[in-house]
């Protein structure tokens, strides 16, 4: 059975990256675009799959992170999913 391009590329025992890291590997004109104007507050969701959909369609899933570090990434609260709105006074 073959699997798909870029499925299971990473191995198993491959130490699990922070979001951190794994940004440092994103190339910048990406980043630019996925942040922009946004800068300023904490990565969220959507823009973390913004950057995933533009490395999936330029083939670079070697790049990818894997299921495990994102699920990671999202519960320790180094990406949110959203955007909460400041505490009304």
């Amino acid at each position: 059975m073959t699997l798909p391009k870029g499925f299971g590329t990473q191995a198993k025992t491959q130490k699990k990256r922070t979001f951190e890291e794994w940004w440092t590997t994103v190339p910048g004109d990406l980043k630019t675009k996925a942040r922009k104007g946004d800068e300023a507050n904490k990565v969220i969701l959507n823009q973390v799959n913004y950057v995933l959909l533009h490395l999936h369609l330029q083939g670079k899933h070697d790049t990818k992170p894997s299921h495990e570090e994102l699920k990671d990434w999202l519960h320790s609260g180094q990406v949110d999913t959203m955007r909460a709105a400041p505490p009304k006074k």
